[in-house]
């Protein structure tokens, strides 16, 4: 009789292991989630301080040295609603409206459609490439200096942006897998895609709240589709990236303004 009742309970605690939940989450197997960007873009945003902290954040500023003094920028990152100010203008856009208030007797002369945003973008690299409405393809890497950069094809989907037909190639280093190179290419007004593509050198970089963002990228002048020269550097100053977002008010057309039809 004892011995029934030990075959017994043995039977009991092995109906029991197999029915157990946490022991059958133990066996099931791991479910892969697929990422919507590609292996390598998710190892440069990483490199950059990663996507979700670059999502984490709502504002960000940052300010150029232009020939008539300093020209700054402040971006909305979840609406994009932003606004430039410059000595002689401000450029501002929100959401619905772009207008442009000149603050001294020297006229716009600007194309206000093409500049709105163009700044940011470059700034914003490499974590603006994982907008919606964006397509990835693999392109042969760059040679430059003996270092063999891995490039990765963005393009977009119709209808995306003021210039779907613009592309983009980025280049990351092989190892650390940090951004180098933007390859671009400029479309505006026109309803094809270009072969001419334009070079800029991510060289200088700073870390704010995690993230490493650019302190400064230089132009190159192009031969034979590759970058040669160095043909001019921009740098950027007081940056700041945060996670409180700007006040919506300052993206409003001002008194005075121009609104760009």
């Amino acid at each position: 009789m004892k011995q029934i009742a030990i075959s017994l309970m043995v039977i009991f605690l092995f109906i029991s292991c197999k029915n157990d939940p946490q022991n059958q989450s133990d066996q099931a197997p791991l479910v892969k989630v697929e990422s919507a960007y590609p292996e390598a873009l998710e190892s440069v945003f990483k490199a950059h301080g990663g996507l979700s902290n670059w999502q984490s954040m709502n504002g960000l500023s940052f300010g150029m040295e232009r020939p008539n003094g300093i020209e700054t920028t402040l971006t909305n990152l979840k609406s994009r609603h932003s606004i430039i100010e410059t000595p002689t203008y401000k450029l501002g856009f929100n959401g619905s409206a772009l207008w442009v208030k000149e603050l001294d007797t020297i006229s716009y002369t600007g194309n206000a459609k093409f500049y709105n945003g163009l700044m940011f973008y470059f700034y914003a690299m490499p974590f603006v490439l994982a907008d919606d409405g964006i397509t990835y393809e693999e392109r042969a890497p760059l040679s430059h200096n003996g270092v063999e950069y891995p490039g990765l094809l963005i393009s977009y989907n119709d209808g995306v942006g003021a210039s779907p037909e613009d592309q983009y190639i980025i280049y990351y280093h092989p190892e650390t897998y940090q951004m180098a190179w933007l390859a671009y290419t400029v479309t505006f007004g026109k309803d094809e895609k270009s072969s001419n593509f334009r070079f800029i050198e991510y060289h200088d970089w700073q870390n704010l709240n995690g993230l490493k963002l650019p302190k400064a990228i230089s132009w190159y002048k192009v031969e034979e589709g590759l970058p040669i020269e160095r043909r001019n550097t921009l740098e950027f100053v007081d940056v700041d990236i945060s996670p409180n977002a700007p006040d919506g008010v300052i993206f409003e057309p001002e008194e005075n303004s121009n609104i760009i039809e």
